[in-house]
Order: C-alpha cells, then structure tokens, then sequence
C-alpha cells in the first residue's frame, strides 16, 4: 500500500540530490500499519442479531497482545451477512485501511478459516479481475460448536487460487485468530 506523500517528498529528494539523469532511484514501499480488525456479522433474517469481533493490537508487532472483544453472538443455523474492517487507530483521526484494500483489490485478499466444519463462508466481492476479494461475505452456519476462526489479509497473493494460505502465496498484511462460537 502506497502512501503518496512520502512518496513523492522521496521522489522529490532524490532528484534534487541526483548528479545525472541515468542514476536509478528504487523507493521503499513500507507496508500501512493496520492495529484493528473487525468483522460484523448480521443475520439475514434479523438484523437485529449482530456480532462484531474485534482485534486491537494498539503496538502493532509490539510484546503486547492483541485485545480481542467479541459482542453478540451467533445462531446456529442461520445466514449472515459479513463485512470486515481494517483501520490503524495509532493516529487521530483514525485511517481506514479496508479503503486501500478494496482500491487494490488486485493485490489483496482476506482469508477466512474456520475450526468448525459446519461454518461456510463465501466470499461476495471480487477484484477487477472477478477473483474473490473478501472484504464483504457470506456465512452459513450450520449445529452449534464453538471453534476458531482466523482472518488473514493477504498482500499481493497468486490469483486465482485455491482459496488457501498456502496455495495463495503472498505476505500477511494482519492475521488475527478469534473464539467463534455458534449458539
């Protein structure tokens, strides 16, 4: 993910301190900070059943661990829509990551990867390629259990792939592991 003023104040640097026009200038794409991820789930046959899962690691790779809150919860049996959010809260006002996210669609995808058997979940918005994104989804969920659920942003992974972390390649931009439990 680029951020363009630092950038162009490179740019800028490095052709003012240039000696010729033939020297090669490579610049450093440092990956965003992202200290929060949140995935809402609403059923789609009552809205007023959310849950939201949320992970705030506020020193990024730091010693701390992550916070991890879970509110709501979730039925068995049941569909529900999903949209996952990815911001860095360590500057005010806080930025949203998942906007890049989606403005890169062709580099990036989300990865989600459940313990429970009988939890599907689909991926409903895709790239300008029509290769799954994942930033918004569908899950099915089907007895009651309780398990893990992980949701992993990938940077630059192979598309189309076989919808794993392995078969996609890539580097993790934020991987968070939360306790899903279906009630």
């Amino acid at each position: 993910m680029k951020n363009s003023i630092q950038i162009l104040a490179a740019v800028a640097l490095l052709s003012i301190a240039s000696c010729s026009d033939d020297d090669d200038v490579t610049i450093i794409n440092e990956e965003e900070l992202i200290t929060t991820v949140e995935l809402e789930l609403t059923n789609q046959a009552d809205a007023t059943n959310v849950a939201l899962f949320k992970s705030v690691d506020s020193d990024g790779d730091g010693p701390n661990a992550p916070v991890i809150t879970i509110t709501g919860a979730v039925n068995a049996n049941a569909t529900y829509d999903g949209t996952v959010r990815f911001l860095n809260e360590s500057i005010a006002p806080s930025e949203n990551i998942t906007e890049e996210v989606i403005e890169e669609a062709d580099e990036h995808e989300v990865f989600y990867i459940s313990t429970l058997s009988d939890v599907s979940i689909a991926k409903i918005d895709v790239d300008s390629n029509g290769n799954p994104l994942g930033v918004q989804t569908t899950f099915q969920t089907g007895a009651i259990g309780t398990g893990v659920l992980n949701v992993v942003l990938r940077h630059e992974p192979t598309k189309p792939n076989d919808n794993t972390l392995s078969g996609a390649g890539g580097e993790s931009d934020v991987e968070v592991a939360f306790t899903f439990e279906v009630e």
